[in-house]
């Protein structure tokens, strides 16, 4: 979690395997890479430390949430299917047996 303080970016944008700080591990790097694929340096100006951050991306967060949309619509669709053909297994046991009770009168 960050900590919300006044920061200064330190560096430019980089990926990783481009010319990376020799300061970044290149675990580090994946690691803070992975999930944007981008990396900024920051300093922060209260501890003067600097900072490696992963930058969101607006575009990537959309494409996550629409994917993610999508599967919530499939498996709704899916788990609508599957609660169909329950139904109408269960309501033709319940007819067998309504015929059954019926023609043993």
């Amino acid at each position: 979690d960050w900590i919300p303080m006044e920061t200064v970016a330190a560096d430019k944008f980089f990926k990783p395997g481009s010319s990376m700080s020799s300061e970044v591990t290149s675990t580090m790097s994946w690691l803070a890479c992975s999930t944007t694929g981008f990396v900024e340096k920051i300093n922060c100006a209260t501890s003067k430390k600097d900072e490696y951050k992963s930058c969101r991306s607006a575009v990537m967060e959309e494409r996550l949430f629409w994917q993610f949309e999508g599967s919530m619509v499939g498996l709704t669709l899916v788990f609508s299917f599957l609660v169909v053909v329950r139904q109408r297994a269960l309501d033709r046991l319940a007819s067998e047996k309504v015929r059954k009770q019926i023609e043993s009168i």
